[in-house]
């Protein structure tokens, strides 16, 4: 053997010994300060608050990272099989790293001074998410490595998959492959197809550059090398190749898929569960479910709806929302896309009128054709008594080019317009407190002001049950006859006589007390009033949970003065539904928190 050749191997030899005191030395010296590993068995990712109604219908979802954590036997094998091909098609036979990759990466490292591809496995890529910064370092690809041989030593295949699934950043908020399945498709993992699923397995290497949405050409160069390694890896047949690389890119930016949209509830029960928790409400995985029942919270919504339109409608048409600039249906529809729907109410343009028919454009590109049944409501509006003539001709309401809302209603479009009335609702179970309906206003994202429990408002004659028990309490009968007569009170010097009146102006003169309740005689209660003391009605009002701060100190408060909101009224007329028992109002039946119930 000549000198040189011994020379080389001697300082391979002595480069082996080197290197691998190095990688022994190292490994001692980070051991003892590495992670627990075993901790991944019960890692607690991050995952947004959920709000629940009672029967377990999804209402909202709030958190910056939009995650739904799945177990391995859900994803299905047509998704595994593609992010193996793109990311570590040796995964079940390696035992944590690829002596390969990790080669090539030095190599890199050496000859440009930079890591530029890491050479990372599945479970390298684990151990960088679950414990690691994303930092670009040797000493934590080393930490990197030592980790993910525990990883391999502690947990199974299926494991490591399991948390590399929900863990791994898709772009656009999704972490995990159900949450990028939901906002890439708007469905559920089994329901994707294969040319789909090697598009969610092309995000990892670049979120942003490889993104269906962003970037779908360049998405798709990524999905069929993907698919193309699946066939060449024997993981799908020819035939499903060539079906698969044939699909064009179907992807778009879906929302939480809620069952029951209901936002006036969802807010009020965020809010609870932010006063509780802290900001470890949007981030710990709660589940908040609430009192409310589905099916009456839909027919609460759909009640106050349509009566406010009625309202609306019978007080007339108030003109179009605005003319939109141009004269070309392309002018027109360009406008028309940056409008949103306000609750049911869709934007249109108008696109042709005659006396009998209005011909529309919806946002989503469909015509319709508004009937004279669907728009002979829209009088003129003239003041809040009065409303115009009859509506003859149709071109005296629109005009082409003008923006107006319409309504499908029983396979009829309707003219419409937003309500400028508002309203405020909420059921309570007399016998428990539970809120099982809540509705804050017409359309929560126009107003976010829950008029069901922040909007005050005059009780008028609600507040009439309260004086007629401290009559009762006084020793008064149903059969007591009070008379029902004009009075006439003397004000401050300066100011006008008070005078009270019934509502149609009429007097019955001597009348009992059962039948003055029923009628809603005023000018019974300012009497009651009058003769019991204001400091009875409001110590009645005190005993029925009312806030006695919010009622006046005068007779006023015979005719319902004060203000009160719509809950405070549902909380005290269910003492009277219950037998007399005060129930407090809640909303949170239970929160579940990381396999916990609250």
């Amino acid at each position: 053997m000549t000198g040189p050749i011994r020379f080389l191997i001697s300082l391979a030899l002595t480069s082996a010994l080197l290197g691998t005191a190095v990688l022994v030395g190292g490994y001692l010296y980070l051991k003892p300060g590495l992670p627990d590993v075993e901790s991944l068995r019960t890692v607690q990712l991050q995952t947004p608050l959920q709000i629940f109604t009672s029967d377990g219908q999804l209402i909202a979802q709030f958190g910056e990272k939009r995650r739904d954590p799945v177990s391995i036997n859900e994803v299905p094998l047509d998704l595994v099989r593609a992010f193996l091909a793109a990311e570590d098609d040796n995964f079940r036979d390696h035992v944590g790293i690829d002596p390969l990759g990790l080669a090539r990466a030095a190599w890199q490292l050496v000859s440009s001074g930079q890591i530029q591809s890491g050479g990372s496995t599945i479970t390298m890529q684990v151990a960088k998410n679950y414990f690691l910064s994303h930092e670009r370092t040797f000493a934590r690809k080393f930490r990197e490595i030592l980790l993910a041989l525990e990883i391999e030593k502690t947990l199974s295949k299926d494991e490591i998959l399991e948390l590399y699934f929900n863990v791994i950043f898709l772009g656009h908020r999704a972490y995990g492959v159900n949450a990028a399945s939901q906002i890439y498709y708007g469905k559920n993992l089994d329901e994707l197809t294969l040319a789909q699923s090697a598009m969610i397995a092309g995000l990892p290497k670049a979120p942003s550059k490889y993104n269906p949405i962003a970037n779908p050409d360049r998405a798709k160069e990524r999905r069929d090398w993907i698919l193309g390694r699946m066939l060449k890896l024997g993981f799908i047949e020819e035939y499903d190749f060539n079906q698969a690389i044939e699909q064009p890119v179907t992807a778009s930016l879906h929302g939480v898929q809620v069952d029951l949209t209901a936002p006036y509830v969802a807010e009020e029960a965020r809010r609870i569960a932010l006063e509780i928790f802290d900001d470890r409400a949007y981030t710990d995985g709660l589940r908040v479910f609430t009192t409310i029942n589905g099916e009456h919270q839909k027919y609460a919504q759909d009640a106050v709806i349509r009566g406010l339109m009625e309202y609306d409608r019978r007080h007339g048409w108030r003109g179009v929302e605005q003319a939109l600039i141009g004269t070309s249906l392309f002018d027109w529809k360009r406008q028309l896309g940056s409008v949103d729907a306000i609750g049911p109410l869709e934007p249109a343009v108008v696109v042709a009128v005659t006396d009998k028919t209005i011909r529309a454009i919806t946002k989503d590109d469909e015509s319709i054709t508004i009937d004279q049944k669907g728009f002979e409501w829209a009088r003129e509006y003239r003041s809040v008594n009065s409303i115009g003539p009859r509506v003859r001709d149709a071109r005296t309401l629109v005009a082409p080019g003008d923006l107006i809302r319409v309504l499908k209603d029983d396979s009829r479009w309707w003219l419409a317009q937003k309500p400028e009335v508002e309203s405020g609702f909420v059921a309570l179970d007399p016998n428990t407190g539970a809120i099982r309906a809540m509705i804050g206003g017409f359309n929560y994202f126009e107003s976010k002001f829950n008029r069901a429990t922040q909007g005050g408002r005059l009780v008028g004659s609600g507040i009439k049950p309260l004086i007629y028990t401290a009559a009762l309490e006084s020793g008064m009968t149903p059969a007591t006859q009070i008379n029902d007569a004009p009075v006439v009170f003397d004000q401050t010097e300066g100011a006008t006589d008070w005078r009270p009146q019934n509502s149609g102006g009429t007097f019955l003169g001597p009348t009992r007390l059962r039948t003055a309740l029923y009628k809603s005689r005023n000018l019974v209660s300012v009497r009651l009033v009058r003769e019991l003391g204001v400091s009875r009605i409001i110590d009645i009002a005190d005993r029925f949970g009312l806030d006695t701060a919010k009622l006046p100190r005068d007779l006023s408060i015979s005719l319902g003065t004060a203000s009160l909101t719509p809950l405070e009224m549902a909380e005290t007329y269910a003492i009277f539904a219950n037998g007399g028992f005060r129930v407090r109002n809640h909303l949170i039946r239970s929160i579940h928190l990381s396999g916990f119930r609250i």
